[in-house]
């Protein structure tokens, strides 16, 4: 799939479609390639905005979840969005929960998808092994249900990031401040339409995690696929993007008419 990724000020990302505004937002090892099913689908209906997090590429930002949604409350006015679906999966759920308590009255509704800000089990939160291609690929695998879905060039890209000591550290500077950051007391403070997609094999987020969501959010809907794993919009794209689109046609659209 071919994409125009767009460089404007500190801001590197996509933008697909017309329509009502619907930002993804990745995780912490996330890629375009995470989000390609859901750009194609829903471009034709929705304005899709990717933004590139300064993880890996703005080393001037620092690693925290804090000056993250700081670079993302940037990108919002220099977009000039007023309202706005996000949809984060893992950290970038974590991100999406943040920015609607920031600013809820511009989040008309939000999707999280194997987020973090309860519990995470995952590969970021200790040095991982430096120049051990299999280790990176085994825990490259264990984020998915099928291990056919960790491809030769998604696993490529992590053992990447893991072999630069400097975005290591970065990685692992993320994921504890993740960790350490619970979202519980918080939850009651998203009044939004919140949807939950949740692989019902999930092991990095498992699925007492996304009960925990539901029962503390108030207005949230929430929906396992199986057969799937933590990141359900690449290893079911399908079915993801069939309950995507109820919702937000449910949801979204209607407010936006």
């Amino acid at each position: 799939m071919e994409y125009l990724l767009k460089k404007e000020g500190e801001f590197e990302y996509i933008e697909e479609g017309s329509g009502p505004p619907l930002m993804l937002l990745h995780g912490l090892f996330g890629a375009l390639s995470n989000w390609y099913s859901v750009l194609k689908t829903f471009r034709e209906q929705y304005t899709v905005l990717i933004p590139i997090l300064p993880i890996y590429r703005m080393v001037q930002i620092k690693p925290t979840l804090e000056d993250i949604t700081d670079y993302i409350e940037r990108f919002i006015e220099h977009k000039g969005l007023q309202g706005y679906a996000t949809l984060g999966n893992s950290l970038g759920g974590h991100l999406a929960q943040m920015l609607a308590l920031r600013r809820p009255e511009n989040t008309r509704t939000m999707i999280l998808t194997g987020s973090s800000g309860l519990f995470e089990a995952g590969m970021g939160s200790t040095f991982p092994r430096r120049g051990d291609y299999e280790y990176v690929r085994e825990r490259v695998e264990f984020t998915f249900y099928s291990s056919e879905t960790a491809t030769p060039e998604l696993v490529q890209e992590v053992y990447e990031i893991v072999n630069d000591r400097h975005l290591a550290l970065r990685v692992i500077q993320l994921a504890r401040g993740a960790q350490r950051m619970s979202m519980k007391s918080h939850l009651p403070d998203l009044k939004m339409p919140t949807c939950l997609i949740w692989g019902l094999n999930d092991t990095i987020t498992p699925v007492r995690v996304a009960h925990e969501f539901h029962r503390n959010i108030p207005r949230s809907e929430l929906y396992f696929i199986d057969h799937c794993g933590h990141a359900p919009m690449m290893e079911q794209p399908e079915r993801f993007n069939r309950l995507l689109a109820d919702f937000l046609s449910t949801h979204y659209l209607t407010a936006c008419a």
